[in-house]
């Protein structure tokens, strides 16, 4: 007894120990990610944690078109690509554009455009020329271009730019070293040769490599050459400003209270409900917390709202798994095991479901990283990493811990709670009524985008990153604070427009302003010019006005569409196969379609504006509804098995939705408390990031307790009267 709490005290010293320093670190982190006013008032950030153009601002540049009147086809296709580029910078840039021949790149964490415009090169024509320079491929025909360092036989570095070119310009490239082998083929950007290779054979594989180079910094700048000139125009640089955050040192603050305000809050629940497990968990989920900081940092993720809702998302899916162990461990006693015993074995039994959870999750962020571009594939980053995470920690450390509390002494079956055996629910008896109220509320969307089409002129309130608006610049005869701005300007502005989507950034080194709303008529542009003149003595002349697309451009918006259909293929497929019956799968993306519909007639209905945030706010549903269907199925699939085939579908279901109830109210109180406390501490901005999430998180448990075993009853007994039908004939 004496050695066994020797170890129980030697391994919490070690968590205690290793808390610490971790804990000391991710505060050392996050306390390096807070921003800096510099004496002209601009804000910025110095260190820790890779903060958006939200929370911190950056770089921004503005390009315009060489060709007097471009197409917007060509503009639009420019956009896209450009953004594409500025990626290798932050998955959170945006670009979009401004007037009809301009396109304005804003790259979030830093703050010296001369290198930024350095890196990224001119944007211009790339050409692939042979001997009688007739042109044979395209800088379009390029994928990528990355430079490389490597040593040859005698252990001296070279350098080289690795090439992959598209599926069409695979097949041209090796057409054309077919038909050039021992002749040159001169690279030539904008008039200039740039290296003119000889072909050794031809190249079949979509991958070339430019040799020669002096030095890295010489491939760098090759390769950075390549991949900005398969732009369809030809750009050139108007102007280059530092700006600051959109949201400023206020938004990250409260979002930081809110943060420790709800951690906290969890905590103390998890520790009332579950007592001793309560305990152990709370202390993973503090080393999780360190460690998803360091993380962040450590891989250079841009932080942002959408990323937010990420961490927020894998923070729920860490107290999930928690939950579902220690309700485990609860019935494990309930039926008359020792706690040791128990303990074990609630393990065992909850980690088909925590994986299965986990890694569906997991795929979907896969998918969304691989497949989206912007905000979807900052949102994946975050959520991918704390899933990782939040099975490490649950599956790992709170074992350890719990242990190590067992081992010291806390060995009575009082500390742990008991579960015993309740009489089923009849959840399936209200299936009708929960299908009707489910349709109800998915028409009553449709019928608010109808009536928001004549009423404002599109299914729904678009924000600025989806259909653009109006930009003004306004030179102030003073130097304006981001909290003067968003107490005294914002309101005049919003008195103009009559609507508060409305974003601003300060100019570094000036006392210009960027102020972006909805789009303006002629009558409002020179009301607003008037209000700003009357309220702050600003000279009318300093007041520029131009009309900017979304940053979310038709091209994002439909790789965000694409990546969620296949990432919802993926995830079907994977219940598939885990699950081996179709009918399991089915029900829980017909569940997940559901909710998704729900939130966005929530949208339409509350007329909440559709932004980017919208969209990790639709993501973030994704993956929590199918995490909590995962566990109701996975209890299904253990009850069927134990009872055999001779199995009651109904009772099994009931008795299934029954056992897992508690822990699907609990899991979504705890994140519904997260998000909650976000909403009433956060910003505006924060609000409206928020709400959603939390219509989000009601709809997710309600489709999964009410809907989805329902769901699998109906398309499978279906299935046995099919079955049953053709054996009568």
């Amino acid at each position: 007894m004496k050695s066994s709490k020797g170890k129980g005290l030697l391994s919490l010293l070690a968590l205690v120990l290793v808390l610490g320093v971790f804990g000391y670190f991710g505060y050392d982190t996050l306390m390096r990610s807070k921003l800096v006013t510099d004496e002209n008032g601009v804000t910025s950030q110095e260190g820790g944690i890779k903060l958006g153009l939200d929370l911190a601002g950056g770089v921004s540049i503005t390009y315009q078109a060489k060709e007097a009147d471009p197409s917007p086809e060509d503009m639009a296709d420019t956009q896209y690509k450009l953004q594409q580029r500025v990626q290798t910078y932050s998955s959170e840039a945006e670009v979009y554009q401004e007037g009809s021949n301009r396109i304005n790149v804003d790259i979030p964490g830093v703050t010296d455009a001369n290198k930024i415009l350095e890196e990224l090169g001119k944007p211009g024509s790339l050409q692939f020329l042979d001997e009688n320079m007739q042109v044979v491929l395209e800088g379009t025909d390029v994928a990528t271009a990355s430079p490389v360092i490597y040593k040859d036989e005698t252990g001296a570095n070279k350098y080289e730019v690795s090439l992959t070119f598209t599926e069409e310009g695979t097949k041209k490239f090796a057409d054309v070293t077919a038909a050039n082998v021992g002749k040159h083929i001169a690279i030539v950007y904008d008039g200039m040769i740039y290296s003119n290779p000889v072909v050794q054979a031809a190249i079949t594989g979509g991958k070339a490599s430019i040799s020669g180079m002096s030095s890295y910094e010489e491939a760098d700048k090759l390769a950075s050459t390549i991949r900005i000139g398969s732009l369809s125009l030809e750009l050139e640089e108007l102007r280059s400003n530092v700006v600051g955050a959109k949201l400023g040192q206020e938004a990250i603050s409260t979002s930081l209270k809110a943060g420790v305000i709800g951690f906290g809050i969890v905590c103390v629940f998890m520790i009332i409900v579950y007592l001793i497990p309560g305990l152990a968990a709370s202390l993973a989920l503090c080393l999780y917390v360190a460690l998803i900081i360091i993380l962040l940092a450590a891989f250079e993720v841009t932080l942002t709202l959408p990323g937010i809702a990420g961490i927020i998302l894998s923070i729920g899916m860490a107290v999930d798994a928690n939950v579902i162990i220690f309700t485990r461990i609860k019935e494990e006693i309930g039926l008359g095991k020792t706690v040791k015993s128990a303990i074990k074995t609630g393990f065992a039994k909850a980690l088909s479901a925590i994986i299965d959870g986990n890694v569906t999750t997991l795929i979907a962020a896969a998918v969304l990283y691989w497949r989206g571009s912007g905000t979807v594939k900052g949102f994946a980053t975050t959520l991918a990493i704390g899933i990782v995470l939040s099975m490490f920690t649950a599956l790992f450390v709170t074992k350890f811990v719990l242990n190590a509390l067992y081992d010291l002494g806390f060995t009575d079956k009082k500390f742990y709670g008991t579960k015993k055996e309740k009489k089923a629910i009849n959840f399936l008896g209200k299936r009708n009524v929960c299908f009707i109220i489910s349709l109800v509320m998915i028409g009553a969307g449709v019928a608010g985008m109808v009536m928001n089409k004549s009423s404002i002129g599109g299914a729904f309130n678009y924000g600025l990153d989806f259909k653009g608006g109006t930009s003004t610049s306004v030179t102030f005869n003073e130097d304006m604070s981001l909290e003067r701005i968003s107490s005294e300007v914002v309101p005049v502005v919003e008195g103009v427009t009559k609507s508060a989507d409305t974003q601003t950034q300060k100019v570094a080194g000036t006392t210009e302003v960027i102020i972006k709303t909805r789009t303006l008529s002629v009558e409002e542009r020179q009301a607003l010019d008037a209000a700003l003149v009357e309220n702050f003595g600003v000279d009318e002349s300093k007041i520029v006005a131009e009309s900017i697309s979304g940053a979310i451009s038709a091209e994002m918006k439909s790789d965000a569409i694409v990546a969620t259909v296949i990432a919802t293929i993926f995830m079907l497929l994977y219940i598939w196969v885990r699950f081996k019956n179709i009918r399991f799968a089915a029900s829980a993306v017909i569940a997940l379609v559901h909710d998704v519909l729900v939130v966005v007639a929530c949208y339409a209905l509350a007329k909440w504006s559709v932004g980017s945030t919208a969209i990790a706010c639709l993501l973030t549903i994704v993956g929590y509804s199918i995490n909590a269907t995962i566990v109701i199925f996975d209890r299904i699939r253990e009850n069927l098995k134990l009872q055999g085939p001779r199995a009651d579908l109904k009772e099994v279901v009931n008795e299934s939705i029954t056992q897992t109830f508690t822990r699907s109210i609990n899991t979504s109180l705890t994140t519904f408390v997260m998000v909650l406390v976000l909403f009433v501490m956060g910003v505006s901005s924060i609000r409206e990031f928020a709400l959603p999430l939390m219509a989000g998180i009601i709809c997710g448990t309600y489709s999964s307790v009410c809907l989805t075993g329902a769901l699998w009853y109906v398309l499978t007994t279906r299935k046995g009267k099919k079955a049953a039908e053709k054996s009568g004939k």
